[in-house]
């Protein structure tokens, strides 16, 4: 598990885009709402170097991990060696407390998942996985579980969505977008 922190005093206020399954192609509306948030975090099926790129936050900091269609058979043979640095796992270390990142693919028993990371990951303040396309923010125990949904166009469920992660040394808070598919 790769860790990198941020725990330094200029990020004691910062907002983190949570986006996830873009399967090589991230909606316009997601990529305009990165360039408003201070860094990006991408949670597996990405698709394509090009996604990466695409997410710009202000510190030009894009994390990501990689997820079950993350292969060399399905990414671009000139996008390789970015797709061999990312990856399965990764921490972010905040004013506050720890963010996980993974895809959540090898959990294999889908009504246990929020159990099974928590298990997992026993520490964190977030679990952030992907995987399932759908949007949650599961706050009820600690730690807390959310997935961003499908921030692509692949399995939306009624459209792409992403999350806002504010968080501010002790106060962390999460921003729902769910976009509509023609919008």
């Amino acid at each position: 598990m790769q860790i990198i922190d941020l725990t330094d005093s200029s990020n004691a206020l910062a907002s983190f885009i949570l986006v996830s399954d873009t399967h090589g192609y991230v909606d316009e509306r997601i990529t305009d709402l990165a360039r408003t948030c201070d860094f990006a975090l991408h949670l597996g099926d990405i698709g394509s170097a090009e996604v990466l790129k695409q997410l710009q936050p202000k510190s030009d900091r894009v994390f990501a991990v990689t997820g079950n269609n993350d292969t060399p058979g399905k990414w671009d043979e000139g996008d390789l060696e970015v797709l061999r640095s990312l990856p399965r796992q990764l921490t972010l270390k905040l004013p506050g407390g720890d963010l996980v990142a993974e895809h959540g693919d090898e959990i294999r028993n889908a009504s246990r998942y929020h159990e099974l990371l928590r298990k997992k990951h026993p520490f964190a303040r977030v679990i952030a996985f992907g995987h399932t396309h759908r949007r949650v923010i599961d706050t009820g125990e600690k730690p807390w579980v959310v997935n961003p949904g499908a921030s692509g166009r692949n399995r939306t469920f009624g459209g792409p969505s992403c999350l806002i992660l504010k968080q501010q040394n002790n106060i962390w808070s999460f921003e729902e977008y769910a976009l509509p598919l023609n919008g």
